[in-house]
């Protein structure tokens, strides 16, 4: 096995990270991972509308696919530090291509139905919970050693490519025959289960049978400085996300119809893989805790902007910011809690995160549409702004530890 870089006697640059076969072996199979989720997304949601016509079930599909991340999380994080992780990870790919295979065969044989369906989802969101925070914690096992930040900002752009280009290649697929769309599901996760077993990370430490499942969350309420950085995702995206009410503006505000619409939807992940390539360059080396609350903080004011612009391209512009910002911050709390947390205990602590950031994702959309329908769409975007600022200054108060983390690596 190669030696690895040191930061201490050179910097671990782009390129260097990408040459690192295991990180680079990582970082294909999460990106095929990826893709296939996101394909997975536009094709069980579009067959579920045409089965049933119901947007009742079309909700229902979040609903099912979230509820094992619920139920499961501190299992979940229990295997990542009880078990060796890269096998977990391949587990977790054997089951979603099996899933997707069954779609795939019911579906071209006309055996498919709702039932079938959401029996799929749940399975896929089983593996799901089980696959996310394992991948986090085996991600510090790969990276050089003072390359985590990079790291997560180079393979936080890989999963905004498949955010952008996933949903469309999952319609096109769909489009040519439904079942080819799941085929290609099979496909990629094959291949990234074949490459997962070709990463040679650096030896896990394993928690004893005897460790508590529980004990990931008593070690996040006894680190201010990781509790004050999930808590801070949970509340920032529970009131500042504008996704639900993105057809509201393109339809109602800013009248640009489904165009418009796709790319309000895509200006995020746009305005992340931007920042990505800078972070990836150019890693935040200082004042580290301060940069992220002043990009929550920004993520709030470009949330405002958005909910008062009546141009289409300052709506698409603030978005882009909005997404840039939300990458700085997602690299430094992601980069944080693996650098702050024991090697034996990521997986549970990893577990807890995701689960914070799913629910935050969901109920944000939630909370964005309670609000829309009590004071509007554009009020409800403001005050969604305004309550992000203000979680962001309020949490400066509340951990100051956090405030004042200096570097990562």
């Amino acid at each position: 096995m190669p030696e690895q870089p040191s930061a201490a006697n050179s910097p671990v640059t782009a390129r260097v990270l990408l040459s690192h076969h295991a990180f680079l072996f990582f970082l294909l199979s999460r990106s095929l991972s990826r893709f296939s989720s996101q394909i997975a997304a536009v094709a069980i949601g579009w067959q579920i509308y045409d089965l049933t016509g119901s947007a009742f079930d079309l909700g229902m599909v979040g609903l099912v696919q979230f509820l094992p991340t619920a139920l499961l999380v501190f299992v979940a994080g229990h295997a990542a530090d009880r078990y060796e992780r890269k096998r977990v990870v391949q587990l977790c790919q054997l089951v979603e291509a099996a899933t997707a295979l069954y779609l795939a065969f019911a579906t071209c044989f006309g055996a498919i139905g709702e039932v079938q369906i959401f029996i799929a989802t749940f399975v896929l969101g089983i593996a799901g919970a089980f696959e996310s925070p394992t991948t986090a914690a085996l991600l510090p096992l790969i990276a050089p050693q003072g390359s985590l930040q990079r790291a997560t900002a180079i393979s936080s752009g890989a999963a905004q490519v498949a955010t952008i280009m996933g949903p469309a290649l999952g319609g096109f697929a769909y489009a040519v025959a439904p079942h080819l769309a799941y085929a290609v599901m099979v496909l990629f996760w094959i291949l990234g289960m074949i490459l997962t077993g070709f990463i040679r990370p650096r030896p896990q430490a394993i928690a004893t049978s005897s460790d508590n499942i529980f004990a990931g969350v008593r070690f996040i309420r006894g680190n201010p400085a990781i509790l004050g950085t999930i808590s801070l995702d949970l509340f920032a995206v529970l009131f500042g996300g504008v996704t639900a009410l993105l057809p509201i503006y393109a339809r109602d505000i800013l009248q640009t119809g489904p165009v418009g619409l796709g790319v309000l939807r895509a200006a995020p992940a746009v305005g992340a893989l931007l920042m990505t390539m800078v972070l990836a360059r150019h890693a935040v080396s200082r004042h580290v805790g301060l940069r992220m609350f002043q990009a929550v903080i920004v993520f709030g004011l470009a949330t405002i902007v958005f909910a008062l612009s009546p141009w289409m391209w300052l709506s698409a512009l603030s978005l882009a910011v909005l997404g840039a910002a939300d990458t700085i911050s997602v690299v430094i709390r992601f980069s944080l809690v693996q650098l702050s947390t024991p090697d034996e205990m990521r997986g549970r602590v990893g577990a807890v995160n995701f689960l914070f950031i799913n629910a935050s994702n969901q109920l944000g959309q939630f909370e964005s549409g309670v609000a829309a329908a009590l004071f509007g769409a554009m009020p409800a975007a403001v005050l969604g702004g305004v309550a992000t600022v203000a979680v962001a200054l309020l949490w400066m108060k509340l951990f100051p530890s956090l405030r004042k983390v200096e570097s990562l690596e």
